[in-house]
């Protein structure tokens, strides 16, 4: 029976699956959010043989309307009919990748997720852990024989909102992924406010890594995120724009933790009603 994937794989596993003719679905998901067109652009220069590119704001996220942040969750029924494009069903091993330590490679494993894929896991160390690995690069494009829209299934992955948040603050563990002088306050180069939900906790999303760029071992993320004191309270996964928050839910996952809630919006949402409350420091 071929192993399945659904949290991370290795370079070395992802040779074995690909050797085995066992069907993989890949996805470039690379981005820049100062160059929107980069992640683009890198794909048609080089990419693992026979992925597809999944782009962050076209593919990855819905309309936004000012209110609802940055990178809104697409509808499910998009979702499902990109999914299909992307030749996805229900039993295809799909591996997601980035260039950039897995946040949009973690955004695309969420999202499949949510549609109820159990089969996706993100490519550790992505495409720099790939050719470190001997893996090759194609700048060739392939075409993929579209399927249905992906079944529609109960979603798999919980998410709160806004009010959610509001009504239950100080009873949640909330835990913001973006940088340090983000959460603080000490620098805001994308919303209009600086700062953080009252009473989040910082846990960075790059944290997740070692120094070789792959994440860490599932009983060293265990114990870190233990002790922000997740799981013991409920846990809210939030960021800027509920990219990178994607990130610390793939690594508790890994560890172990499941059941994180995502806040889509994050703080692009959050900070654009000031009547919502906010912190800093």
């Amino acid at each position: 029976m071929t192993a399945t994937f659904s949290t991370l794989i290795s370079a070395d596993e992802l040779r074995q699956q690909l050797d085995s003719g066992a069907g993989v679905r890949l996805l470039d998901c690379g981005f820049d959010l100062a160059d929107p067109q980069a992640g683009e652009r890198a794909h048609a220069a080089g990419h693992l043989p026979g992925a597809l590119y999944a782009h962050l704001d076209r593919d990855l996220s819905g309309a936004k309307t000012g209110s609802n942040g940055r990178h809104p969750l697409p509808e499910r029924t998009d979702l499902r009919r990109r999914a299909g494009a992307w030749g996805i069903a229900p039993g295809v091993q799909v591996v997601v990748y980035d260039r950039q330590g897995g946040p949009y490679a973690a955004r695309a494993w969420w999202l499949l997720r949510w549609l109820g894929h159990h089969d996706v896991a993100v490519l550790d160390g992505g495409l720099a852990g790939w050719r470190a690995a001997g893996g090759a690069l194609d700048a060739q494009s392939q075409p993929v024989q579209p399927l249905l829209p992906y079944p529609d299934l109960a979603q798999a992955m919980p998410t709160v909102d806004a009010d959610g948040v509001l009504a239950a603050l100080g009873r949640l563990r909330v835990l913001d992924a973006r940088s340090g002088e983000r959460f603080r306050g000490e620098v805001e180069p994308l919303d209009p406010v600086a700062g953080h939900i009252p009473g989040a906790s910082l846990r960075f999303f790059k944290d997740n890594l070692g120094p070789d760029g792959r994440f860490k071992p599932a009983a060293q993320l265990r114990a870190e995120f233990e002790a922000l004191g997740a799981p013991a309270r409920p846990v809210v996964q939030q960021c800027g724009s509920g990219v990178t928050a994607c990130h610390n839910l793939l690594a508790m996952a890994h560890a172990g933790l499941e059941g994180s809630q995502l806040y889509p919006g994050s703080w692009s949402e959050w900070c654009a009603d000031p009547a919502r409350p906010t912190a800093q420091g």
